[in-house]
């Protein structure tokens, strides 16, 4: 019987060195290109996305600021994960961190992490954290800290909806406005000084300390103070009989009711021929005791304080109050477009007409109107039509002379109760009286360009037979199905 020869093996051990080696090669060149490919990505990456409802991209103005942005900013996300709008929020502080690599991110869920929640509660004491939810706090170091409240940032309005037969209303979501506050809590964690303003007293004008709902100015002050980083003073030009002081980057002069003195106009006229800014809000109460002398010295700036009381009839909720959806595209108005501002009795604030106006004359622009069909309420004799119910004027400086505040600004409006503590609060009051000042102290980056951002809703309407047979695909169709494919797989391996 002849002797079987051994079988050769397969690989000799040189080959098996071989094959280990080019594998080896293999593994360090995909580790190496996936190094790299990291390192390359933290500062040039392209970001894919699969929806245009996914897409968050940053407003010009937002992308202009964080470029010359050179302060580190910490912001802590401190939310609840399961919040409808966390993910957005989220997506938001992503894109200012991929401008600008100065703003770092840190997420604390107060639910499932105690733990971090619990030592931010102790770095941020002051801020109240143990019964706060659901805030964004900006950290500029040296004490500049700005939190803001995530659940403010949406807008809702309310809907009616069917309900077994009943109408029942729920809250349905319209804006998001967390970009305008995002940015605006970065300028004030890293501005090194505090606008001044001024609110003039002593003529019945509303009171920023005050909580009175109806005539009391303080969540306009709180939120001047908070949301703009503002520095607010009240002040008398009676009690100094001097100029508007140095320091005064705005002057605000809230529904005077009563004349002023000779001294306080000529100190006024003086303060916006040297470039001051003036936030002027009348009001129906004030015709009780006639002209306040503001007139006058407006009229100079090519604005009409006109005594007629503007109705409409077409937008209303009551007999005193008028709803202004029409706006001009000025800078204070265009981010309120598709919403409104809710006035009290309001007076028609207009434009001096000029046959030759001069060359150095203001820029005088009315920007916001009531409805085609208003009527004045004092004067029933005057035509039906649209009435300017504010008025914004802007001038620069002239040639050859230095000012101390630069261009002069003037904002007129013809109410001053639809920012008081009860009004304020409805329709887009809020976010006019932020626009108006933050326009006046000529910050454009929490005015021009960033408006807020609709939200879209996407619903599924199925009847309950719908849904069923939703269900029964759902959770037995599809894994019966798959079952299914298991088990022919199996037989026909077994035959």
């Amino acid at each position: 019987m002849a002797d079987e020869s051994e079988p050769k093996p397969s690989f000799s051990p040189f080959r098996k060195w071989v094959i280990a080696l080019n594998v080896g090669l293999v593994v360090a060149l995909v580790f190496g290109v996936v190094v790299m490919v990291n390192y390359v990505s933290r500062q040039y990456f392209l970001r894919l996305h699969v929806s245009t409802q996914s897409k968050v991209t940053l407003f010009p103005r937002t992308v202009k600021f964080l470029a010359g942005l050179t302060n580190s900013v910490k912001v802590t996300l401190y939310y609840d994960k399961e919040d409808p709008f966390y993910s957005t929020i989220a997506e938001l502080l992503n894109e200012y961190h991929t401008v600008n690599r100065k703003i770092s991110i840190r997420i604390v869920d107060y639910k499932r992490d105690p733990g971090a929640a619990q030592v931010l509660r102790t770095n941020y004491t002051w801020l109240g954290l143990a019964s706060a939810k659901n805030l964004v706090i900006f950290d500029g170091g040296e004490k500049r800290i700005k939190a803001v409240d995530g659940n403010a940032l949406v807008k809702y309005v309310q809907e009616q909806v069917p309900s077994q037969g009943q109408i029942e209303f729920s809250r349905k979501p319209t804006f998001f406005e967390g970009e305008r506050a995002f940015t605006a809590a970065l300028i004030a964690v890293t501005s090194p000084n505090k606008p001044k303003v001024y609110f003039l007293t002593r003529h019945g004008e509303h009171d920023i300390n005050s909580d009175d709902e109806q005539f009391g100015y303080k969540k306009l002050a709180t939120q001047l103070q908070g949301e703009s980083y503002l520095q607010l003073e009240s002040i008398s030009l009676l009690d100094t009989n001097h100029p508007v002081p140095a320091d005064c980057n705005l002057l605000v002069i809230p529904g005077p009711r009563t004349p002023f003195e000779d001294s306080e106009l000529e100190a006024i006229d003086q303060y916006l021929s040297q470039g001051g800014r003036l936030f002027a809000l009348f009001s129906a109460l004030s015709l009780n005791h006639g002209d306040t002398g503001l007139e006058k010295i407006l009229a100079k700036w090519g604005v009409n304080v006109s005594n007629d009381i503007i109705s409409d009839p077409d937008a209303r909720r009551g007999e005193q109050d008028v709803i202004v959806g029409a706006f001009s595209n000025h800078p204070i108005v265009s981010p309120l477009t598709g919403l409104a501002i809710h006035m009290i009795l309001p007076r028609s604030i207009g434009k001096l007409s000029a046959h030759s106006p001069a060359a150095d004359a203001p820029n005088v622009e009315e920007i916001a109107f009531s409805g085609p069909h208003s009527l004045v309420a004092n004067a029933p004799g005057k035509p039906h039509r649209a009435y300017p119910l504010v008025v914004a004027v802007d001038k620069g400086s002239v040639k050859g002379v230095i000012t101390e505040h630069g261009m002069t600004r003037i904002l007129v409006t013809g109410d001053s109760i639809f920012l008081a503590n009860h009004q304020i609060e409805s329709a887009a009051n809020r976010d006019f009286g932020t626009l108006a000042v933050n326009w006046l102290l000529d910050r454009p980056q929490l005015v021009e360009g960033i408006g807020p951002r609709p939200i879209t809703e996407y619903r599924l309407v199925m009847t309950r037979a719908q849904v069923q047979g939703a269900e029964w695909i759902l959770l037995g169709g599809m894994p019966g199905a798959v079952l299914l494919l298991g088990g022919v797989v199996w037989l026909r391996r077994r035959s």
